[in-house]
This record gives structure tokens, sequence and C-alpha cells, in this order.
């Protein structure tokens, strides 16, 4: 064994910290390499240990933070980035290396075939989501629908799966995100199973061009009305149409919302997680889209309207750590309340990340059908 001395030792004091045992690079220490691991900080928050073995590379979270470069141990094949992470924090991540992207390989938790997931020890647990690998697949619906929409242009497969035997709709916006990246049919079998949801019917509905179909637009909404609904009543899969939950995320949330203000007699019941509320038609095009009016265009429009919202349940949620999109949320929870809308109105520990929201997912979908 090489001895250890002055740059070196300290280095090594690194990994030794966070639970790693012999000197990085060798057998012994890649035999006990693991998931990230945090220890506290000084500030509250964590300091985190990311690991890399073979070639320069840098993380990338979503969102939270930018790139981070990864350092190398000595002349070896270990690579790290201890990163500062604030306390209550879950976040996807994935590691580039030259011109790819790569999951960890050393977490089990993935997300998709190149994305991995990490939470500080004091994220709140989501006891529905199964630990799946990046080199898992996840179980897709039986039923799928071909939808040609003469609406919105285009043909999409629509999968179709009753959680408990079927029950009201939950229309899952991005919903391809929600088959391939986090397995939310297992999720939502698991919490009906449980019984803190109750039996429900999950459509998931993909999206092809999010910015133009989740505009607010009439455009999305009159073809799930008039052509997707239909389909899925044919379909034979058990399912109450006269429920309908509209389940969106960022630009599908602002789309879920839109819809309740816009088509009352078909949307009542909306799961939204950070909802665009920034969005006003031309925000795209600026240099600062989270610029401009609090609330945007859905806020606007519920100044505008007045209280006339009695029939509307509306869950939203929004990551903790996501400080520009907090007063756009706000505004329209306040808003919305004030119309006559039953609000609630919750704060995940995340920033703009799938990750995060998940149990909201889980949670609020059940609350909207209470």
């Amino acid at each position: 064994m090489r001895p250890v001395s002055g740059r070196a030792a300290d280095m090594e004091n690194v990994f030794v910290d966070f639970g790693l045992p012999g000197i990085p690079g060798t057998d012994e220490f890649w035999a006990t390499a693991g998931a990230p691991a945090s220890k506290p900080a000084d500030d509250g928050g964590w300091s985190t240990l990311f690991l890399w073995r073979g070639s320069p590379a840098s993380i990338e979270f979503e969102s939270w933070s930018e790139p981070v470069p990864l350092r190398r141990w000595g002349d070896t094949d270990c690579w790290y980035a201890e990163v500062r992470m604030p306390a209550r924090l879950r976040v996807t991540y994935q590691f580039l290396a030259g011109d790819a992207a790569y999951a960890d390989p050393f977490n089990p938790v993935g997300a998709g075939g190149d994305r991995s997931i990490a939470a500080t020890p004091d994220a709140p647990a989501q006891p529905h989501w199964p630990v799946v690998s990046a080199s898992d697949v996840l179980p897709v619906p039986n039923t799928r629908l071909r939808w040609a929409s003469s609406r919105l242009g285009g043909r999409r497969t629509v999968r179709i799966h009753p959680a408990g035997g079927g029950g009201p709709v939950v229309l899952l916006l991005d919903g391809d995100d929600w088959l391939y990246l986090h397995p939310a049919m297992t999720a939502f079998d698991s919490a009906v199973a449980s019984g803190e949801t109750p039996p429900v019917t999950l459509v998931f509905l993909p999206a092809k061009d999010r910015e133009a179909e989740f505009a607010c637009k009439p455009e999305l909404w009159e073809a799930v009305r008039d052509e997707l609904l239909p389909l899925v009543a044919e379909s034979g899969v058990h399912a109450d149409l006269d429920r309908l939950v509209v389940a969106g995320q960022s630009l599908g949330g602002l789309s879920a919302v839109y819809a309740a203000l816009e088509f009352p007699d078909l949307v009542s019941r909306v799961a939204c997680q950070s909802g665009s509320f920034w969005w006003t038609p031309d925000a795209m095009g600026l240099a600062d889209p989270l610029g401009g009016p609090l609330g945007g265009s859905i806020a606007a429009r519920l100044r505008d309207r007045g209280p006339e919202l009695s029939g509307l349940r509306v869950a939203f949620d929004v990551g903790e750590h996501e400080t520009r999109m907090l007063p756009h949320c706000e505004s329209v929870e306040a808003l919305a309340a004030q119309a006559g809308a039953a609000v609630r109105a919750s704060r995940s520990a995340s920033g703009h990340d799938r990750a995060g929201w998940r149990h909201a997912l889980l949670r609020d979908v059940a609350w909207t059908l209470r």
C-alpha cells in the first residue's frame, strides 16, 4: 500500500467522513462505494458526496443547481464532488461525460435510463414509489388507445390503467414521464391498496409539443372533451367520466388550472404541481420569462372573473426550493380561494423536479376526490 501524505491525506479524510474506508481508487474503496452519502453542514443543510469512476465528468441537477464539475483524486480513476445541499431536498441528477449522459452507477434509485434521484436524510419518505434502477423496465398498462386527433393533429398512444378496479378518471398530463421515468401505475396501485387513495382510472396523456398544447388555449381541452374521453368510454375499462381529475406539473399544471377556469363543466378537480403561473402569451420570448406580473395570465383571469369557483377543488403544490416560482404560485392560490374554490396548498421538498412532486401527486389526487 502506498503511503498517503499531505494533500492526498486531507482528500482521503473527505471520504472517511462519509463512511468510505480504504484508499480512494482501490478495489477495497470501490467495493464499498454506494449512493450519495450526506453529512450535516454548518449552515443547517447537508454536504453530500457524489462519486464517479473513470473519465472526467460533471453532475447536472434538475433545475436546482448549475452543473458541478467533479474533482479527481490524485492519479486514480476516482472522481468526486462534495455538494452543499439545503435541508429537505429530493433532486434528479445525471453525470455528463463527454457528449453522453449517464445515471449514477452507484445509486440504485433511478428515473429513466440516464437519471438518478438523490435525497437528503431529512427529505420526507415517498412510501408508494418503488425503488427502480436506471436499467429497470417499468410496467405499462395493458390497455392502450391510438388517438388520431383532428384538433391537435398527429397520432399518439394513450394508455389506461384501472387502479383498484377503476373509478374516477385521473388524466395525467405528460403521461409518458409517469410511465417511463416514474412508475405512477405501481405507485397508485400501492396507494389504493393501502386505502390512502380511492380506486381510480389512470389515463396517461403524452404531449407532442408542450409549449403549444399547454398554453392557455382551448384546443387541447376541446380535443380531450370531444375526442379522447369518448375513446376512454369505449375502451372497456371501468371509468367514471363524471368525476374527472386533471393532474399536471409545470406547464401541465398551468393548463390544468386553465381548463378548470374555461371548461368548468369538464374539469372541476385539479392536482397542480409547480404550475407555470408566470406564463403570459409573450413570456416565452422574454429574456426573463418569470419576471412578469405575479400569477401571469391565470391570475389576471381570476381577478376578472370574481367569486364563481365554488364547484372547483384544486390542490396546489410547489417545490419549497423554487424561489422564483413561489410568488407566482402563491398569487394564484390566494386568488382561487378568494373566488370560492376549495384550495389545498402545500410545499414539496424539492426544486422544479418531478422526483419531488411524486408524493404530492398521490396525496392531492386523493384530496380532490374526497
